[in-house]
């Protein structure tokens, strides 16, 4: 049996963790490595056309398997493309392995072609980033990387220069046992009796949820109903915990809706579980806080807590349950459900009037029909922009759907990328990547990856010839719109130039049918959807200082639009609040 190289080992140890797909564009220093995976049984190249796009599909598959992904770069100006992509994982909590590859080791610090540290750059967007200098040190380092990654949920890199890594791997080298899983974190005894205490004291309790409610949907509702609390959530939360939900109150944040606000300042206790949501000016500085995270450094730092608790959202709520008191009074509860549901009144008919005769197109029709239209455990990926405002109003979840973005990091251009990492893990199940034009057009060129890949991955693009959330935010400064239009192609043929499908929409009344069309065909599709650039309507009370960076001081003031069916979810929940 032939001896391994560094980079045949390298890929082992990748299979021995999970890793099924290496995202990358190929380059000379790459070169051992991606050899390594062609004659590998056990794991694919996938090449795209840009490593940014490499490193969004492998946060994509991350976020939906839940388990490690990996991508590459050349050295230098490859890897760099990388981090982009890298920030938006390692802020999503995705366990992702990049392989930064390096020039020839013995040219380190010198100035050679294409040098940079990638040790270096990397440090701000991972948990761990290290250069293997020796074949004997890079199984246990990269170990270390995929631990790191794991456990900690977000990036490792590894950089490994190609000479390193077409010298033979040193022989007998331990395999050890790899982390692939993370535990469950039960909180100290000390924080359950403390905070069993602060609920039992409180009259009115509210729920704000983000991403770390992932798998407690269950847990949540059951602690809601015996607590009565209101529940609202964050962006990120949403699709863990608004569907099947008798207790929901919408979202805070400037895309806000519902009563979330009222319910987070108008309670006794405000208990934050699983969320890191940024915009502290949508919390309330005078009731009692209480937070739950897995993650301890986060505790604390967007407000002022009476009590942190470290521990899984899941398993805190299971210590609870069994020892909190029952409470009776459900009155804050029916008055914020109340408020609610009155909320959602007053916005939905803002675009329930000639809709479906207006041109160009309202891009909430479009978000509304596409939501009718999608399967029931649909994957949509959502472009930073004016598509979140679309997805967070009028995606509806379900239990089975996912909605993914770059909730956190907020980069353009990260939808398509996306669902090629959320198609690959499923070439069954329908993927819509929510497009804008602006950030389909930034990476257009991975549209080919598709293709490439026969990925039948639908792009459902809101084309309104602009950077529409940036001209609102110029709009509300009171400055001009300059540098927001965007000079698009038909788009559709673009797409069939590609060798997809493609069909362009400019009548409402051509809507459905064209998407329905557009998922039925077996291969990569793309719906370019020519929406009103002006259908946004700002109520007067929006202040410069309110919208730049989503400072929002109040989620009752928000972008008057309509909200989907959550209004039949929340009437459906107001016919369950008792009547005298």
């Amino acid at each position: 049996m032939a001896k391994q190289n560094v980079a045949e080992q390298f890929v082992d140890i990748l299979v021995r963790a999970g890793v099924r797909r290496l995202y990358g564009v190929v380059g000379d220093s790459l070169n051992p490595i991606v050899d390594a995976v062609r004659r590998h049984s056990h794991i694919d190249w996938v090449h795209v056309r840009h490593e940014e796009t490499a490193a969004f599909a492998a946060g994509a598959e991350a976020q939906i398997t839940g388990k490690l992904a990996a991508c590459a770069g050349s050295c230098g100006p490859g890897n760099l493309h990388l981090i982009n992509g890298l920030y938006d994982a390692h802020r999503s909590m995705a366990p992702v392995l990049a392989l930064a590859s390096h020039i020839p080791s013995s040219e380190i610090g010198l100035g050679y072609f294409q040098e940079t540290h990638p040790d270096r750059l990397f440090q701000e967007c991972s948990h761990y980033s290290e250069l293997i200098s020796s074949p004997k040190q890079m199984p246990r380092l990269l170990q270390t990387a995929i631990q790191h990654a794991v456990g900690q949920s977000g990036v490792s890199v590894v950089a490994l220069p190609g000479d390193i890594a077409a010298e033979p791997a040193p022989e007998k080298a331990a395999q050890s046992a790899l982390v692939t899983s993370r535990p469950t974190v039960r909180p100290g005894d000390a924080e359950i009796d403390a905070l069993v205490e602060m609920i039992d004291q409180a009259g009115k309790v509210t729920l704000f949820c983000g991403s770390g409610t992932a798998g407690a949907h269950a847990e949540v509702m059951e602690f809601a109903e015996k607590v009565k609390s209101p529940v609202g959530h964050a962006l990120r939360g949403k699709e863990f915990i608004q569907y099947d939900n008798p207790y929901d109150v919408g979202m805070s944040g400037l895309l806000g809706y519902g009563a979330a606000y009222e319910a987070t300042h108008e309670c006794d206790l405000l208990i934050l579980l699983g969320t890191d949501f940024p915009y502290n000016a949508f919390l309330p500085d005078d009731v009692r806080i209480v937070q739950i995270d897995v993650r301890p450094e986060v505790l604390g730092r967007r407000s002022r807590l009476d009590l942190a608790v470290w521990g899984d959202v899941r398993e805190t709520l299971r210590c609870l349950v069994p020892r909190v008191k029952e409470k009776t009074d459900r009155r804050f509860l029916d008055r914020m459900l109340k408020k609610h549901a009155d909320a959602l009144e007053g916005v939905v008919k803002a675009y329930t009037r000639k809709v479906d005769r207006h041109v160009p197109i309202h891009p909430e029709y479009v978000a509304a029909v596409l939501d009718e239209v999608a399967d029931d455990d649909a994957v949509f990926t959502v472009d930073t922009g004016m598509c979140n405002v679309w997805a967070a109003r009028y995606i509806s979840p379900n239990g089975r759907r996912r909605i993914i973005g770059s909730f956190s990091h907020g980069s353009m251009a990260n939808a398509l990328p996306m669902a090629i990492g959320a198609q690959f893990t499923d070439r069954r199940r329908q993927v819509v990547s929510m497009s804008g034009d602006g950030g389909f057009a930034m990476l257009m060129g991975d549209f080919l990856t598709l293709v490439q890949q026969d990925l039948p991955v639908k792009v459902v693009l809101f084309d309104n010839s602009s950077l529409g959330m940036v001209e609102l935010e110029m709009m509300v400064s009171g400055l001009p719109a300059y540098g927001t239009a965007n000079a698009n192609p038909d788009f559709a043929a673009v797409a069939r130039a590609c060798g997809a499908y493609g069909v362009r929409v400019e009548k409402p009344k051509q809507l459905a049918g064209a998407l329905k069309d557009a998922f039925r065909h077996k291969g990569p599709a793309l719906v370019d959807i020519v929406t009103d650039p002006n259908a946004l309507s700002i109520p007067p009370k929006i202040s410069a200082e309110m919208v730049t960076g989503f400072a929002l001081s109040a989620s009752k003031i928000v972008l008057d639009g309509g909200v989907g069916r959550m209004v039949q979810m929340a009437r459906s929940n107001l016919r369950n609040v008792p009547r005298p």
